[in-house]
């Protein structure tokens, strides 16, 4: 008994008896409104709790994923030809790589950016291509010149239609010249038109004769065209009007070209197995020519991690362009830099930072268009700076890296210059890095925060309520006269 009483007297929460406390109307109406405050503020400190919390940081950038990036892009010219569109990159370290095709893909498309048929493969590049050394030499007109209104008679007169697209102002049709007019008075007189009739050498004059190249999407001089009457290329899958050829331009081996075009047409009737054996010979130096005037360029390169430039433009190393002529206008599908981040893992990041992703491809789904009203030898240019983001998660004491994506903003202009238009797309790294941070918090305080709640709610009350009781005992008294 005596322990128990010691024990007794450590009690914090001495009770009254029931019959010493006395209940009022004002202790009920504190008592509800102190419930109410309770469960508010619970309500407050959960949802705070369950919210999450982040802090950004700027750092030097410490990537982890070397010092290059990839560039990811699908970007549509309506007016640019597969045939010569070259993708190239440069840097302010030196870096100058142009042509890039491994990563690349080309489809040609049509003016409403619709495919118009297979993928369009350029090839093995021929670095040096062999010309005549009939340069400046007079030649007789062996070569028949077409117009637009004979142009589909004799397409379909000859079974082979082998077309030189020239312009007199350039230099590599020049050069194509003598050995071209030698050729085609070679190649008729071995297979007459009037006797033979299997192939004809042609020329077409695209300073006179603009609609009719415009229709065979010439872009560059000379262009070489091979037109087969009722013919079903096999290639791809696809139907192609007209080849184009790549090979060397010296009379020799335009010579051999036709004849080996020409033996196929020889030996059908006896249909030999040797058929196939000229096609072999010439595979390497003609390919279906694009069936539109438009390319659609897809894929991606590695780029160093400083000031450059990706340029899309019309190139070729024994070609011609008409820089006037040259429209590159264009529609971009996409254009982002790092990785492609995968749409779950954008969500997880989203959750964190509503408004994360948002710059990630910012240039998505807009056109760049010249209606020639700037005039011509227009350059679209893009400037992008690009700036990195990591969103870091902490679970269970340690940090995971939820996602590492590039964003970036863009300004863009048409400008008018003395060279050969471009889409140039210049983009420059910060050297700093945004860091985003989640910050967990612990269910321990969570706790203590809903303790100092519910008793701070229950002291304040019965503080007021005290303070009320005593104010209207005290009223009481003096509505009475008594005094204390």
């Amino acid at each position: 008994m005596v322990s128990s009483n010691k024990l007794k007297s450590v009690d914090f929460y001495r009770k009254i008896p029931r019959d010493l406390t006395e209940a009022s109307l004002s202790g009920a109406g504190l008592s509800i409104v102190a419930a109410l405050a309770m469960m508010f503020l619970f309500g407050m400190e959960l949802n705070n709790y369950l919210t999450v919390n982040t802090s950004t940081s700027v750092i030097v950038d410490n990537s982890s994923d070397g010092e290059f990036l990839r560039i990811d892009f699908n970007i549509s010219f309506p007016s640019l030809s597969c045939e010569f569109a070259s993708v190239d990159v440069n840097d302010v370290l030196g870096t100058n790589r142009l042509n890039l095709t491994k990563t690349i893909r080309k489809f040609s498309i049509d003016h409403d950016l619709k495919p118009t048929g297979s993928e369009f493969h350029s090839g093995p590049v021929l670095h040096q291509i062999k010309h005549g050394d009939e340069v400046g030499e007079e030649s007789g007109e062996e070569c028949v010149s077409l117009k637009a209104h004979n142009f589909d008679q004799y397409s379909h007169q000859y079974p082979i239609l082998v077309v030189n697209f020239f312009a007199p102002w350039c230099y590599w049709s020049n050069r194509l010249k003598p050995s071209w007019d030698k050729a085609a008075k070679i190649i008729r007189e071995r297979y007459d038109p009037e006797m033979d009739g299997r192939i004809l050498l042609a020329k077409v004059d695209c300073t006179e004769e603009g609609d009719l190249c415009r229709r065979n999407h010439i872009q560059g001089y000379p262009s070489i065209r091979i037109f087969r009457k009722g013919s079903n290329l096999r290639e791809d899958h696809g139907r192609h009007d007209h080849e184009s050829y790549y090979g060397d331009r010296d009379t020799e081996s335009l010579v051999k070209t036709m004849e080996a075009l020409v033996a196929p047409i020889a030996m059908e009737s006896q249909r030999q197995a040797l058929e196939h054996k000229p096609e072999n010979a010439t595979q390497h130096v003609k390919r279906p020519a694009p069936s539109a005037g438009g390319c659609r360029i897809e894929g991606y390169v590695r780029v160093k991690k400083v000031p450059g430039n990706l340029m899309i433009s019309a190139l070729s190393g024994s070609h011609s362009f008409d820089s006037k002529q040259m429209n590159l206008s264009h529609v971009i599908s996409h254009f982002s830099f790092g990785m492609k981040v995968l749409p779950r893992v954008m969500s997880d990041a989203k959750r964190l930072l509503p408004y994360i992703g948002r710059s990630h491809d910012r240039l998505n789904g807009r056109s760049f268009i010249n209606h020639r009203d700037v005039g011509a030898n227009v350059t679209i240019e893009h400037y992008l700076q690009v700036v990195k983001t990591e969103v870091i998660t902490r679970r269970s004491s340690s940090e995971h890296k939820l996602i590492e994506e590039y964003e970036y903003t863009a300004h863009s202009s048409l400008s008018q210059t003395v060279y050969m238009p471009t889409a140039k797309f210049h983009f420059e790294l910060s050297p700093m890095q945004v860091l985003i941070t989640e910050n967990p918090k612990s269910f321990w305080h969570f706790i203590t925060n809903v303790c100092a709640i519910i008793g701070g709610v229950f002291t304040v009350a019965g503080i007021l309520d005290s303070i009320l009781h005593n104010t209207v005992r005290m009223m009481k008294k003096v509505e009475l006269g008594k005094n204390f």
